[in-house]
């Protein structure tokens, strides 16, 4: 994959709107001139011009990405050249690094680079598996249907992630709340029935004991214990991020979990499918399909398999037998593959599964929202019902002696 690379300048500007007004601020641009012409349209009148260095890559959000495939798609299908399109997107767009790294990908274009090398230029925005589907489209000519099909895949995958985050949302935040409710109990309301116990002369119930001494340690030791927590929390991760191997081990485990593994693997399966599926109807040979698939699924664990298959079938093995050997695909998906080779539809096999494990993604996430609402508020009662039980258990038995 290619490297990012910026091509663009930061400028100190000054200068004098219309009215005579002095006027500061910084642009970024290809160069002095591009930078003087931009200002010029918004009725600047440079008076100096700085050279700040080379600016850092533009920063973009997939969604913005997402919204700049379909607009694209739409453009060429109405008959736009691409790089008057290009220059129409990179003017309308506001916020953000996109508008840049459209402008940068149009003038790209103009000197006579091929549409994929130029985004090929831009990697954090624009995936491997979108390059190579894009250079597909420009060769077979169909340009605007391989941006609309990438249009809706990219739409589809954010609902799902939407859908996703919405049903976990919902149980963290109940289980944060109860877990603040309980805290806030043992530090602010326990102690005050502990002066009253004290005075009662009497052994008290063990839950009693119990939550006393809870009491005690989260008083004394519960803000050390929760900055700990944190530091090793934010230590977990940034060592997650900058090792494979962690990560890759963190994906398996998350695969095992009794709920949630089921759907990452519909999740992930869903992905690989569509994408390789859609390599393949796009006329992508299915070894070169595979250059472009390392990252499709977002899971290691997957992402390793697609290595481990690309390498078997160079060596001559069949999809479906180096799918198996892979160990992390599902039966019921490398079964309906092995036919799809014999029979030469393998590609839409593929969309075909991908459509069916989408299905279930999201009847899995209809079932762990359902599932998470009545365990979650058990949970918050147990929590709160118990130490309300604990606190008034010594009080109850009193009454029952008197």
């Amino acid at each position: 994959m290619m490297r990012e690379v910026s091509s663009e300048t930061r400028f100190a500007w000054r200068g004098m709107d219309a009215e005579g007004r002095e006027k500061r601020g910084k642009i970024i641009a290809a160069d002095a001139p591009a930078a003087r012409a931009t200002l010029r349209r918004e009725g600047v009148i440079v008076v100096a011009l700085e050279t700040l260095g080379i600016a850092p890559p533009p920063k973009t959000k997939a969604a913005e990405v997402t919204l700049f495939t379909r607009q694209l798609a739409g453009l060429l299908h109405a008959g736009l050249p691409l790089a008057g399109a290009l220059e129409l997107l990179s003017g309308s767009a506001t916020g953000g690094g996109l508008p840049r790294v459209v402008g940068t990908v149009g003038r790209d274009i103009t000197r006579g680079v091929p549409f994929s090398a130029a985004l090929a230029q831009h990697p954090a925005a624009f995936g491997a598996l979108y390059c190579q589907l894009v250079s597909v489209g420009e060769t077979a000519g169909a340009l605007p249907a391989v941006l609309t099909r990438l249009a809706d895949d990219r739409e589809r995958a954010a609902s799902q992630r939407a859908r996703l985050r919405a049903a976990l949302t919902y149980p963290v935040m109940v289980l944060l709340l109860s877990l603040a409710i309980t805290a806030g109990l043992l530090i602010g309301v326990v102690p005050t029935f502990k002066t009253i116990f004290d005075g009662f002369g009497a052994a008290l119930p063990a839950p009693t004991r119990f939550v006393l001494a809870l009491s005690d340690g989260v008083g004394s030791v519960g803000v050390p214990l929760v900055i700990a927590c944190s530091a090793v929390g934010v230590v977990l991760l940034r060592w997650m991020k900058r090792s494979p191997d962690a990560r890759e081990s963190a994906d398996r485990a998350a695969l095992r979990l009794p709920l949630a593994g089921k759907l990452l693997r519909s999740l992930a399966v869903a992905r690989w499918s569509r994408a390789l599926g859609t390599l393949l109807a796009a006329g992508t040979p299915l070894a070169d399909a595979f250059d472009s698939l390392a990252q499709a699924t977002g899971n290691r664990v997957f992402d390793r398999a697609t290595v481990e298959i690309a390498a078997r079938l160079r060596s001559g093995e069949r999809l479906a037998a180096a799918m198996r050997a892979a160990g992390c695909f599902p039966q019921d998906v490398v079964q309906p593959i092995a036919v799809a080779e014999e029979s030469g539809s393998l590609d839409s096999m593929l969309l075909d599964l991908a459509t069916l494990a989408d299905r279930q993604v999201d009847e899995r996430i209809g079932g762990f929202a359902s599932l998470c609402e009545p365990v979650v508020i058990t949970m918050l009662g147990a929590l709160v019902g118990g130490l309300v039980i604990a606190m008034y258990l010594p009080i109850i038995q009193l009454g029952n002696v008197v």
